[in-house]
């Protein structure tokens, strides 16, 4: 059904419970491929022992292109991409195919509610570690909480379709370590014509916000926004404000910004930051 790419830089507590939670709480017989950096943690021996798809590097290559090498090995038509500190929640694949049964387009981006310890769509504490995650609780409680679908976008995990993904190239590399690289994707998206960027508040991850591949890189530390503002001429939250309109509720596919005058006003101030950022 879905192929879930995983990054992962000795990570290996956290991935255990990843993994673990899609053998367990999946619906669909998926297709799980991992791209391990160092792997010195056992990672790189949890995936041969259980005959887990991956790709690997000896260093941290960074998110971007973890995620596009691990991609290529993928056989669906679907790329769902994920962090290596998620648990995912019963039905989630299921709840996911229902919401892709009522499109009929390749073009779109959905993505998954957060419950996390501190903040996400939904803050519910079931755990701030690998070390205290209480399973149980969450698996008792997870579908107990009201939230709506919501317009925008929440990062990961994201559902593209493989050809929309290969179209754009996945993620641009020059994002590397990681930071900027998701509004990246979804300005890719925008210019390709995709106008569904859905939020879906059944389908539910537990986020652990771990020590993760970007904040742990050896690699050069990338200013996300301001490699986004220098190659688009805008600022992510000038994006996700006009174009995604984050975080407000979900009626369907987006159209384009109203162009009024808070937004040429915002416009404007992009322009003074690119030209004083250049």
């Amino acid at each position: 059904m879905f192929s879930i790419i995983i990054p992962t830089y000795n990570n290996l507590n956290y991935l255990k419970i990843c993994c673990n939670s899609l053998k367990k709480n999946s619906e669909f017989k998926n297709e799980l491929i991992l791209h391990i950096n160092d792997g010195s943690d056992g990672s790189l021996k949890y995936a041969k022992s259980n005959n887990i798809k991956f790709t690997f590097s000896k260093n941290n290559i960074g998110l971007c292109s973890s995620v596009n090498l691990a991609a290529k090995k993928s056989t669906t038509n679907f790329i769902l991409y994920a962090h290596d500190d998620m648990y995912f929640c019963p039905e989630w694949d299921k709840i996911l195919k229902e919401n892709l049964d009522k499109l009929n387009t390749k073009l779109f981006y959905l993505s998954a509610s957060m419950i996390e310890q501190n903040g996400g769509h939904i803050k519910y504490d079931c755990g701030s570690d690998y070390n205290n995650f209480d399973e149980k609780k969450l698996l008792e409680n997870f579908k107990n909480f009201k939230s709506r679908d919501f317009q925008g976008s929440h990062w990961a995990p994201h559902l593209i379709h493989k050809e929309i993904w290969e179209k754009i190239g996945g993620f641009s590399e020059e994002f590397n370590p990681g930071v900027g690289s998701d509004p990246d994707l979804n300005m890719k998206l925008w210019i390709e014509g995709v106008r569904i960027f859905k939020g879906i508040s059944k389908f539910r991850v537990y986020h652990f916000g771990s020590v993760s591949l970007r904040k742990k890189s050896h690699l050069k530390k990338n200013k996300g926004s301001k490699t986004f503002l220098k190659k688009w001429g805008i600022t992510t939250s000038f994006f996700k404000k006009y174009y995604l309109r984050s975080d407000s509720e979900y009626f369907g596919p987006l159209d384009e910004p109203k162009k009024n005058v808070n937004f040429y006003f915002s416009l404007l101030g992009c322009k003074l930051k690119y030209f004083f950022t250049n």
